[in-house]
């Protein structure tokens, strides 16, 4: 894709994350609320671009930290703030990088989905939604409301529903050929406003290492 600065909304995460991503989004609270809710530790949370978190989570334990591009292997307070987090020596399973746009705490992860294991808390003061796609190309949408799971579901396959079917809690219905997960992107945007910027999210955010 095209990616510049007039790339915003949330429909191009699908794109620019095209192998497997999740985003989170949190009404009301911000970027270190949400990382501490699905189990970060505050001293724990480093800042990361997101190139620098995808080298962490490609690198082998046996590699050695000099091979890291976006760090300088001899500053010993950096390495060992990395170590300390989490992130060094061995890979984590996955980084959340978390940021906060227009009264919303948005999480972004590569390829797992942690943050959706804790919707319901991430729920509390508002809605939060958690849009998943994985490797294989099967998408799932997650929406909890004031502390309650609210419904699961698959876009476009409505008979893999858990809960409340999406027409009547969203009053969403994909249609179209569009990918499920880039509709209801697409919906979102519609539904909430959101302008989320791609350099914004490339740039440093508060980010989290879990095993």
């Amino acid at each position: 894709m095209n990616r510049g600065p007039d790339v915003n909304g949330l429909r191009w995460i699908a794109d620019a994350y095209n192998i497997s991503f999740t985003l989170t989004l949190s009404e009301g609270l911000s970027s270190y609320e949400l990382l501490r809710r699905v189990g970060a530790e505050e001293h724990h949370i480093v800042p990361l671009n997101r190139s620098a978190a995808y080298e962490l989570l490609l690198r082998d334990e046996e590699d050695h930290i000099s091979d890291l591009d976006f760090l300088d292997w001899e500053d010993e307070t950096a390495v060992a703030q990395l170590t300390s987090a989490g992130f060094l020596p061995a890979p984590p399973e996955t980084i959340v990088r978390a940021g906060s746009v227009a009264g919303w705490a948005y999480a972004l992860e590569e390829s797992h989905c942690r943050t959706g294991t804790y919707l319901a808390a991430l729920s509390e003061r508002g809605r939060a939604f958690c849009v998943h796609r994985n490797a294989k190309g099967f998408s799932r949408v997650d929406y909890a409301c004031r502390g309650d799971a609210v419904t699961s579901f698959e876009p476009g396959l409505p008979h893999l529903t858990n809960g409340t079917p999406a027409e009547v809690a969203l009053g969403f219905v994909h249609a179209g050929d569009e990918p499920g997960d880039v509709a209801f992107l697409r919906f979102l945007e519609g539904e909430l406003a959101i302008n989320l910027r791609w350099e914004e999210t490339e740039a440093e955010l508060p980010a989290a290492a879990f095993t």
